[in-house]
This record gives C-alpha cells, structure tokens and sequence, in this order.
C-alpha cells in the first residue's frame, strides 16, 4: 500500500511525457513533394512537383506546385492553419493565384496504423469557370522524414485525375 503513491507519480509522469511526445509529433507542414498524376479523360499523365511550409514559427502557410508537363498549370497558395479544429482535424483556410479559394483538412490515423493520416482538400474557382472541386487523400509517413500518399481528385468539369506521391518533410 505504501508503494502506491509513487507507483501513480511514475505512472503520470510517464503518460504526459507519452503524451506530449506524440503531439510534438503532429502533422508535418514543412514538406516537398514529386506527384506522378494520371487524367484517363484527358490523357494528360505526368509529374508535378510541390512544396509546403509555415512560415517562421506562425500558423500562415504558403504552398505552390509545378506541374512539368507542357502545359503544366502552376500555381501558389497562401492560408491560415487552424490547428486540432475538431476531433484532431487541422484546418487550412487558402486562396490560389488560379483565383481559387478553399478549405484542407488534414488529420493523423494513428489509431488506426500508426503513421497514417488522411486529406481533404474542397476548392472553389471564382469568376466566370465557377466550379468546385474535390481531392481524397490518404498518407502514409514512412518515417519522419519520408511520406507517401496516393490521392484522387474530382473536378466538376474535368473529371477524375489520381497521383502518388512521395514528399520529404525537412
């Protein structure tokens, strides 16, 4: 009986340092990427490359993407992060130079395979082309540095485009 007391101090001592390890170990904002996207629509298949970050230690995030193909579509994005929104979902509120606007959700599966998180992506055009858009995501973080993910988009007008991924976290 007398053992208890410090047998439970060990026991929270060693559940907060889980604990807070595993946060520090969230999602990775920091990252570049080489994508390999196949339209079967528009025979359009080739690579793309991206990169991601947060600016300093703030939650306003920056992005851009190639695509390397002839008639590739660039394009650069800027947005704010919500972090743990809901239920361990980080939510990303951005505009693109395409003049697009959308929202990503982004959350970790670990309960599910440690490792593993899942991407929403909704994104508007504006103007005249005004059409909606939607990318289905699923990652898997080989290590902490290396990340593959397989993800399918649906374009109102375009139709399906999926990619694979593979992208470095620095």
């Amino acid at each position: 009986m007398k053992h208890i007391l410090p047998i439970l101090t060990l026991t929270t001592l060693a559940a907060a340092a889980s604990a807070q390890s595993a946060a520090a170990a969230g999602l990775s904002y920091n990252r570049a990427g080489v994508n390999y996207n196949t339209d079967a629509a528009a025979g359009d298949n080739g690579y793309s490359v991206s990169v991601e970050s947060l600016v300093g230690s703030s939650n306003v995030w920056v992005g851009a993407s190639a695509d390397l193909n002839a008639a590739g579509e660039d394009e650069v994005s800027v947005g704010y992060l919500f972090k743990n929104v809901a239920a361990g979902i980080d939510a990303t509120v951005a505009v693109s130079s395409n003049d697009t606007y959308g929202v990503i959700l982004r959350r970790s599966l670990n309960e599910v395979v440690a490792g593993l998180e899942a991407r929403f992506v909704w994104a508007q055009a504006t103007g005249s082309n005004r059409q909606n858009a939607y990318l289905y995501e699923l990652a898997y973080n080989v290590n902490s540095k290396y990340q593959v993910a397989v993800s399918i988009a649906d374009q109102e007008s375009a139709g399906n485009e999926t990619s694979v991924s593979v992208r470095y976290n620095f």
